[in-house]
């Protein structure tokens, strides 16, 4: 019995060591990250992967550029698009998550109520998948980022990690793949049309879009065109 005792309390010490250590070491990480920009992320990993697997020829275009050198028309684009209070929430837009929770009460298509802050903690620290401990790390590394970083940080980070084609990575990539012109230079149009196609850009692709990515890209113009410039200082 003694010794049956003494392995449950070892193994509980070791599952709380493992805890701490977890704790500090996100934390470490994250602070790390706000002044060190990652040089990979588990998805591209994935996708490169996906790539050999399949016999393909590992295909990654990425080049970081900081956001002064990224066009205000997209980061006007993918708030617009993707996170209308992108400035004014602490990672989680709570108004969008009560909207889509009716919608998919509703009907059968599933809505999404991801904020650029998830985005960007999912594809730096996290893996792509929709399960719950996937979804509550998600959570958790939401927080951390909101706490350690600037809005304009997280706007930095998101726009040169976040997938916009088959193995493009990043508005500097994109830029130069479907407009053969750099990320300073996309006109609103441009920009638009680049979040219009982030939510499956292996599907979509900005420089051949589809009726439907012609619509949302009016739509997008019509909301930057109601939104006011953004002013990080």
């Amino acid at each position: 019995m003694k010794n049956k005792n003494s392995f449950f309390s070892r193994a509980f010490r070791a599952i709380r060591i493992a805890i701490y250590a977890f704790f500090i070491i996100s934390i470490l990480v994250v602070i790390l990250y706000r002044f060190i920009n990652p040089p990979f992320t588990l998805l591209m990993l994935l996708r490169c992967t996906e790539q050999v697997a399949n016999g393909e020829d590992m295909l990654i275009q990425k080049e970081w550029v900081p956001i002064d050198q990224i066009s205000s028309n997209l980061q006007t684009a993918v708030i617009a698009s993707e996170d209308n209070h992108f400035l004014t929430h602490f990672g989680f837009d709570i108004k969008a998550i009560q909207k889509a929770n009716q919608l998919n009460k509703r009907g059968s298509k599933l809505h999404g109520a991801s904020t650029i802050t998830q985005q960007t903690a999912k594809n730096v620290f996290l893996w792509p998948g929709r399960d719950w401990v996937r979804k509550g790390m998600e959570a958790y590394f939401t927080l951390l980022v909101e706490t350690f970083w600037s809005k304009q940080r997280i706007l930095e980070v998101y726009l040169n990690v976040i997938e916009m084609g088959d193995g493009v990575y990043g508005a500097e990539a994109a830029s130069q793949k479907y407009f053969h012109t750099s990320a300073d230079r996309l006109t609103k149009q441009q920009a638009a049309l680049i979040a219009a196609v982030l939510p499956n850009p292996r599907k979509w692709h900005p420089n051949t879009p589809t009726s439907y990515i012609l619509r949302k890209k009016n739509f997008i113009l019509n909301v930057m065109r109601k939104t006011e410039k953004i002013n990080f200082k």
